[in-house]
């Protein structure tokens, strides 16, 4: 039955030989872990948070409290990121480029989308699969479309030299596995979006990946380009886990450039939808998004890195032409065989739990837990 799922179910077929990092909520606060051999370990004395964690590996796992097997876990799992920034990469996919300039030239408006998006297609459909960002063969492209009358600033984004870069939600935001995850009740048009997550540390390193769903309002960001932070950024949007996979010599940064991601939506009303991400489509390498990411920039507490997805919801739901959006009740999957699976069910921003626990509450607890020494004797 859609919304039910349990931890084992989430996880990758070969976890017992993986290691994974994430975060639990005990009964004193939250907790990174590390899962190495099956096994779990509270990792909290030894580095109070992930960011913290991330910046000591390797260690070893005996190093925290052993916890028992994984799979006799009761703790709930949180989202698997605490003080890292959510930054997301945005169209670097062609398809996602084209359904992106649909958005623009429609909008906002789900009705105009078929027309229009059948008649880019057919014009650039072809050519900027094949194209290479930032190359002559791109800039040839986008005088001819330009020439068209067919340049968008998505476009720019999607074959010139700079890749979209913006920041998803503000620290601490994100949920984890089993969470609600909310769109705006005034959103008409939306959809999922399901993505690799790289996890990089403060020298800029990639040292993991994880799932994720950056949901996202078309109506919003169609009608503009600058309403990108309420189409992206809102109460519970932003949903990640269920664990990062470390990068080990069984796992690294080529499994993630093959990965394929597939994704299920179970409505409430019996509708079903499937797609697939395939990353070896993507236009710019994973760690070519990395450095522009990076850039002119420093991540003291590192950051996740959303790197887009091609899939594009375009199966009607109700109506026809109307294409898909979400209503309360879908039952999102997101799901890799290396990295586990990522459920959450869909409800509005202002239904979903409301976000309370920042920056201030967290250093609070960690202090009465007698955490807080643990990073000044690190830093000393």
């Amino acid at each position: 039955m859609p919304g039910d799922f349990s931890l084992l179910d989430s996880l990758p077929a070969d976890w017992r030989s993986g290691l994974f990092l994430g975060r639990v909520q005990t009964a004193a606060g939250p907790s990174p872990i590390l899962v190495a051999n099956g096994l779990t370990y509270d990792m909290s004395r030894v580095a109070p948070t992930v960011a913290q964690l991330v910046e000591k590996l390797p260690l070893a796992p005996e190093s925290g409290e052993a916890l028992g097997p994984l799979e006799d876990l009761n703790l709930p799992l949180l989202s698997p990121v605490d003080l890292q920034c959510v930054k997301a990469c945005g169209v670097t996919f062609a398809l996602s480029a084209l359904e992106r300039v649909i958005e623009e030239r429609a909008r906002g408006d789900a009705g105009a989308a078929a027309e229009i998006r059948g008649r880019l297609e057919e014009r650039v459909g072809g050519s900027i699969r094949a194209v290479v960002p930032g190359t002559e063969e791109a800039a040839a492209l986008k005088a001819a479309l330009i020439e068209d009358g067919l340049w968008s600033q998505y476009l720019e984004v999607a074959i010139g030299p700079d890749a979209e870069v913006f920041t998803k939600a503000p620290v601490l935001s994100t949920v984890g596995l089993g969470a609600d995850i909310g769109i705006r009740s005034d959103s008409t048009w939306n959809n999922p979006e399901p993505e690799v997550v790289l996890i990089v540390n403060a020298a800029g390193s990639a040292i993991g990946a994880t799932l994720g769903n950056d949901v996202n309002l078309r109506d919003f960001e169609g009608r503009s380009a600058l309403l990108l932070g309420k189409a992206k950024d809102n109460n519970a949007s932003c949903a990640l886990g269920p664990l990062i996979r470390l990068f080990d010599g069984d796992y690294g940064i080529d499994d993630v450039r093959n990965a394929e991601v597939e994704l299920t939506i179970d409505g409430p009303e019996g509708y079903r939808l499937e797609g697939v991400s395939s990353m070896n489509q993507i236009s710019r390498d994973p760690l070519e998004l990395v450095r522009q990411t990076l850039s002119e920039h420093q991540y003291p507490d590192g950051f996740t890195l959303f790197l887009g997805t091609l899939f594009a919801p375009v199966q009607d739901r109700d109506d026809p032409g109307r294409g898909f959006t979400h209503k309360v009740g879908d039952v999102v999957t997101i799901s890799t065989p290396r990295l586990g699976k990522l459920t959450n069910t869909v409800v509005t921003s202002k239904d979903a739990a409301p976000w309370t626990f920042g920056l201030t509450a967290l250093m609070t607890n960690l202090a009465t837990r007698g955490l807080l020494t643990v990073a000044e004797k690190e830093t000393a």
